[in-house]
């Protein structure tokens, strides 16, 4: 065969295999987007949003004394559900093992006021944030002497020692008084054995509404909060972008708003 015949048919065999390669590539990428699609796609097929949550975790999560599971997070992800078209349903567990649900596909998102942090991200997806927790310095309303952090120091806080707001306190010099979580820590604090607790802020908005009687007031806040947000499995961007969209209604035509105020008296998103 002529040198220029073989150069010719050397050429198209090239354009060939080019032309293969792009399409092999094409169907690669097209597979791999259906494959990220596939939990939007399954959990509209199915009707029906699988959601893994607590139950014991109030005012998010938890039973009314009817029985009934309601709270902030089981009312947002039926709000969410509504948008996506589909019926929310609550899958219970403890929260020892409620993240690691997602792994075995119990549920396909969990809604359970989990933070958004660095070590999560690196296994899970995240929406967008949609309610902000700060730390927050509570007193009596009587007390003059302590109005930030830094007057903590050689004063006793009531707080569980293994906590963040345990060892915030601790960071400015507060003696601890141990206690088991955050209604102990008010109780002593009402009582007068302890001048402060630093807990968390919408524990204490939950507290004031349903006890607006108290004698307990927010001295400073942390300018720092934590956000959290609806967790997922990685690798299904349509339903993370389902969700955000979902959320960004939610707060646009004030559902938000009024689900914030029902349970905090305050709008808890920032």
């Amino acid at each position: 065969m002529p040198a220029a015949a073989a150069a010719i048919l050397d050429i198209a065999e090239n354009l060939k295999m080019k032309k293969l390669n792009a399409v092999l590539a094409l169907a690669l990428t097209l597979g791999a987007a259906a494959a990220q699609a596939d939990d939007l796609a399954a959990i509209r097929k199915a009707g029906v949003l699988k959601i893994g949550t607590e139950g014991t975790y109030a005012p998010f999560t938890y039973h009314n004394p009817a029985g009934e599971l309601t709270g902030f997070d089981v009312e947002l992800g039926q709000a969410i559900a509504k948008r996506l078209g589909v019926k929310a349903q609550f899958v219970e567990g403890k929260w020892d093992g409620l993240i690691a649900g997602l792994d075995v596909k119990r549920y396909d998102v969990v809604i359970n006021e989990v933070a958004i942090t660095d070590a999560r991200k690196q296994k899970y997806d995240f929406s967008e944030p949609y309610i902000v927790s700060k730390a927050v310095l509570i007193v009596r309303d009587d007390n003059r002497d302590i109005k930030r952090f830094e007057d903590l120091k050689g004063r006793k806080s009531a707080n569980t020692l293994t906590s963040n707001f345990g060892k915030l306190a601790q960071r400015y010099g507060a003696e601890i008084v141990p206690t088991q979580g955050f209604n102990e820590s008010v109780a002593l604090l009402e009582s007068g054995r302890v001048e402060t607790t630093i807990n968390d802020s919408l524990s204490f908005l939950d507290f004031k509404k349903k006890q607006p009687a108290s004698r307990l007031k927010v001295a400073a806040t942390e300018a720092n909060g934590d956000a959290s947000g609806v967790l997922l499995r990685k690798g299904s961007p349509e339903l993370k972008a389902a969700i955000d969209k979902a959320l960004a209604g939610i707060k646009a035509d004030g559902s938000y708003q009024k689900l914030s105020h029902k349970y905090f008296g305050a709008d808890v998103s920032h």
